[in-house]
């Protein structure tokens, strides 16, 4: 019996497979940059590099899996009759600087996103105070609550979440609840049960039953939102969770949330009830979820919604949009700073034009290889004239956007590839300037609480393994 040439069938079956994997890669059109990532990881870890495919970038059953969950448009388009009904207008204040109306018209060709004008909103950038007004809303609920969050958790600020929750569907308020499956992995299900013996609806979002094997880890539900009798609303940074109150290893939380009345909650509200369909299979177009509004003068804002069941990209390009169009100032706030080519260029142009252009980050990493991936990315942005800021006050979670007093973006995208193309987001545009003009005043606190790092810091202070660890994670940046 001959000997078998073990060498050359491993070969021969690894060449096969490799070619099989490039050309679903291929086939799938991602971007040229995300091939190639994709491409080294799988050829130079064959057994670990198909895992992780499996894990985090399998993309050709995307579209037919999420469509088919998709709201049908006629309930969506009765969806929208019953927000519109109540908004006076629905593509673009009459008033308003060129750029405003710019944006504006963008993010309703996008995402069908009207402007808003009827409504209040209060600025948290303290956590306690966010929590303290979202329990005391909660707890005058009297028709519904609706709440949707990335991370709910079975800790001391969870659980007194759930008292609330439990408490008002006794009382007969309908109680709704989406969790998503990964970011919410580590719920109790005895936490799910007694929520649900008070009769309080709640789901998982894109459940993950085998996370480790599935492309699903990739299309998460990033949303943080909550939506009262119709006619309050939160949104933004923080999700459910005791950390969120700085009682984590990373010690003080320091993020912004925001609360709406008025018409911009019939956005919230649609996006929750479209949300609701994928996840419960429940299609809910009664028109008492979209109460008439009390008058509360004239903010202009715009609730945009992207994921990958989305047509357009509508927070990235709002965002790119917003870079490419500033005059002055661009300030932000982000906690993972790994921009796509189109951002990072519309930054550093910026910059080079003369712009303030300026970053704030956490000192302190939460996640080690995406804080790497981001200092990948200082030199170049620094060299522009960049300004960048590390938060020294504990860990910064906020994303939030402040460009030249004229518009705001406050909400749940980071500035990152994942929130801007694989994660389910949600944002609020703000064209008020009293209100951007109170958020940059929160953000040059940030800056006060933060050490600027300069060029020449960064280049003294960088050590080859430093470089080397970052460049190595800069290459991973696309699939992170």
């Amino acid at each position: 019996m001959k000997n078998i040439d073990w060498q050359f069938y491993l070969t021969l079956v690894y060449f096969l497979w490799f070619t099989m994997i490039a050309v679903l890669l291929v086939m799938e059109k991602r971007n040229p940059s995300k091939t190639l990532a994709w491409l080294m990881v799988l050829a130079a870890f064959p057994v670990v590099g198909f895992l992780f495919y499996l894990m985090f970038g399998q993309k050709y059953r995307k579209h037919r899996r999420l469509q088919s969950k998709t709201l049908p448009e006629e309930f969506s388009q009765a969806l929208h009759m019953h927000a519109a009904r109540h908004v006076k207008r629905t593509d673009e204040l009459a008033a308003g600087t060129t750029n405003q109306k710019k944006w504006m018209r963008l993010l309703f060709a996008n995402s069908h996103s009207p402007i808003t004008e009827n409504n209040r909103i209060e600025l948290y950038a303290d956590s306690k105070q966010a929590f303290a007004s979202i329990l005391s809303a909660l707890r005058q609920a009297q028709s519904h609550i609706h709440l949707e969050y990335y991370i709910l958790k079975n800790d001391q600020i969870g659980t007194e979440v759930q008292k609330i929750l439990i408490e008002k569907a006794r009382q007969g308020v309908h109680v709704r609840v989406i969790y998503d499956g990964i970011g919410s992995r580590k719920l109790k299900p005895s936490y799910i049960k007694n929520l649900q013996q008070a009769g309080v609806q709640i789901t998982s979002f894109l459940p993950v039953y085998f996370p480790w094997l599935t492309s699903r880890i990739n299309f998460r539900n990033h949303r943080k939102l909550i939506v009262i009798d119709g006619k309050i609303g939160f949104t933004g940074g923080l999700n459910i969770g005791d950390e969120y109150l700085g009682k984590g290893p990373l010690g003080h939380w320091q993020d912004t949330h925001i609360r709406l009345e008025g018409e911009s909650v019939y956005y919230l509200q649609l996006i929750f009830l479209r949300d609701w369909y994928v996840a419960y299979n429940e299609y809910i177009s009664e028109a008492e979820y979209f109460p008439q509004q009390d008058s509360f003068g004239k903010i202009p804002i715009q609730i945009a919604a992207s994921g990958p069941d989305s047509d357009w990209e509508a927070i990235w390009q709002a965002h790119f949009s917003m870079f490419a169009s500033a005059r002055r100032k661009i300030y932000i706030v982000t906690p993972y700073l790994i921009p796509d080519e189109s951002i990072l260029m519309g930054l550093k142009t910026s910059a080079l034009s003369g712009l303030d252009v300026r970053i704030i980050l956490p000192a302190k990493p939460d996640y080690y290889i995406v804080h790497l991936a981001t200092r990948s990315y200082f030199e170049e942005l620094l060299r522009a004239g960049v300004r960048i800021y590390e938060y020294q006050n504990g860990f910064i979670h906020a994303k939030t956007i402040a460009v030249d007093g004229e518009a705001a973006s406050v909400g749940t995208a980071n500035l990152d590839v994942r929130s801007f193309q694989y994660n389910f987001e949600v944002n609020a545009l703000i064209y008020e300037p009293a209100v951007v003009s109170q958020l940059e005043q929160i953000m040059q606190q940030h800056m006060a609480d933060s050490r600027e790092i300069t060029l020449d810091d960064y280049l003294a202070n960088r050590k080859i393994i430093s470089k080397f660890l970052e460049s190595s994670a800069r290459l991973l940046s696309p699939l992170l």
